[in-house]
């Protein structure tokens, strides 16, 4: 295990949408690397940076076209390793998106995939053995290649699946994973993460981790075994490298060789309850909403199972936003956002904040870009300050990659900046608590000490701090016993106080407690 990840925030950078140096309109890694002091200002000392690779693009770059080349429209591979070096002089680390499962269809490997002659290629990707053969239960493409065969897609038709086999071969076309063609795709995507670990990346996000093997793959146990092949190689040749899981089952990715694994946003899960249960008939139930009526049970009998069965094996990461998901000012006041972000920074695991959480960005209605659809309002332009461009780009606002925050009170950096009080600092301040305090570690022990259903507050412990939250519009209390401690909280949002064992908090309040 990594030791840094004990300690991390990662900052999330969508690359394209952060701030822009050469006046295109497209954020790149210089405009990454001219912010990293203000990353190190937020209390983040990790950053994990959406795809940078050569790509058309039809997939905001998650469609690779060349693993090994930094698109020309973010700048050059040299660029790629100053914000490295840069980004280490500040204590810093920096891990990229690797994306295992598919390419481009544009990319070298898929063309040479294509032709009739049999090469290297032709098994690298999921082909059938006829033209006419379509693949049952998954999406294909027939018809656009000399090839006499259909290619399976694992999302656009821009993204044929690379072949790491599956789990039963039930027709002649298909491989199993141990199958030569299938250990090469697995070598090859090891040569990749190599070429960047030995260019100063320090691990990888790992897009759709657990999608590897096709069908019959119980468990996950084909996909992971894949997985803890490449962490052997790691461990040997890059042990300070983290590799964190887009998998949403902790159980399975931790156990499969993963440094921590994300805990998404799915519908009716923990995380969902927390601050994101806004999908169901009689409005808004978030347990983080003042007037959501909320229960934290609804979070606690999802989280703690998934907790104590990865506890001792790696981390669960809990994240404001990402680039799939709508940013949580949509539904969330700006005392709210505290509140969440305050959860987020003081749980157990490694905590994400995605790029403008920190001052409340808005997810905007915008059109489409890059296929991101629905997804595409929380991937506009940072804002830095009050100017017209919100300090993204100097470039006319026309060329710019996606409409920024126009609106009168959009918040930036720059008004937060001079705000004691704001959102933006608050979460500076969050930060330097979970630095300064090894209690509130990654690994550091958790207990629930007091949750009651559809009640308040949510009390909890962190090694020797004790963390209470009450997102609620009324005064509420806990009895926690005669715990000995300090008679004012060491960190407060709002009001609260301890006295005869018990906590009583003011609405909207959060307070950290430490024992005597």
């Amino acid at each position: 295990m990594p030791a840094w990840l004990k300690d991390a925030v990662f900052y999330e950078i969508y690359p394209q949408s952060f701030y822009d140096t050469n006046n295109d309109g497209i954020g790149d890694l210089q405009g990454i690397t001219d912010k990293l002091d203000y990353v190190k200002s937020l209390g983040c000392n990790a950053i994990w940076l959406n795809p940078c690779f050569d790509s058309p693009f039809k997939d905001a770059g998650y469609d690779v076209r060349d693993y090994k080349k930094v698109a020309p429209r973010y700048g050059s591979n040299d660029d790629l390793v100053k914000l490295f070096e840069k980004a280490h002089e500040l204590g810093i680390r920096v891990i990229l998106d690797l994306v295992p499962g598919h390419t481009s269809e544009e990319h070298e490997w898929f063309k040479k995939s294509c032709e009739i002659e049999r090469n290297e290629y032709s098994d690298r990707y999921v082909w059938t053995n006829g033209a006419f053969c379509g693949i049952g239960g998954h999406p294909y493409i027939g018809g656009e290649a000399e090839r006499d065969g259909c290619y399976m897609l694992n999302f656009f038709k821009c993204q044929p699946a690379l072949n790491y086999g599956f789990g039963k071969c039930t027709e002649p076309w298909q491989k199993s994973p141990d199958a030569p063609a299938c250990i090469a795709t697995r070598e090859a995507l090891k040569d990749i993460m190599r070429f960047w670990l030995d260019k100063g990346c320090d691990g990888f996000r790992v897009d759709m981790a657990d999608s590897l093997v096709k069908e019959d793959d119980e468990n996950k146990s084909l996909t992971g075994k894949i997985w803890m092949d490449i962490k052997e190689m790691m461990d040997k040749d890059y042990p300070e490298a983290a590799l964190v899981a887009e998998w949403c089952d902790p159980g399975q990715a931790l156990n499969y060789g993963f440094h921590a694994d994300f805990y998404l946003d799915h519908w009716g899960n923990g995380y969902n309850t927390l601050i994101r249960d806004y999908e169901t008939e009689g409005g808004d139930h978030s347990f983080i909403k003042k007037d959501g009526h909320g229960d934290i049970m609804r979070f606690l009998d999802d989280y703690l199972p998934r907790y104590e069965r990865t506890k001792d094996k790696g981390y669960i990461s809990f994240i404001t936003c990402n680039h799939d998901t709508p940013r949580p000012a949509r539904t969330l006041s700006n005392k709210e956002l505290k509140l969440a972000y305050a959860m987020i920074l003081t749980l157990p695991g490694v905590p994400f904040i995605y790029y403008g959480d920190e001052i409340g960005m808005r997810y905007l209605n915008v059109k489409t870009k890059e296929g991101g659809y629905h997804r595409t309002g929380s991937r506009t332009p940072m804002q830095w300050d009050n100017s017209d461009g919100r300090g993204f780009s100097c470039a006319s606002k026309d060329k710019f990659y996606l409409p920024v925050d126009d609106a009168s009170d959009a918040p930036t950096v720059e008004s937060q900046e001079k705000d004691p009080s704001s959102l933006l600092n608050e979460v500076r301040r969050l930060t330097a608590l979970k630095h300064e305090y090894a209690d509130l570690n990654a690994d550091a022990s958790f207990e629930v000490i007091y949750a009651e259903k559809e009640n308040f507050p949510f009390v909890y412990r962190r090694g020797n701090l004790i963390i209470a939250v009450n997102p609620s519009g009324n005064t509420c209390s806990a009895d926690i016993g005669i715990l000995p401690l300090g008679a004012a909280p060491i960190y407060s949002i709002g009001e609260s106080s301890f006295a005869d064992g018990k906590i009583t908090t003011a609405p909207q309040s959060f307070a950290v407690y430490k024992k005597a």
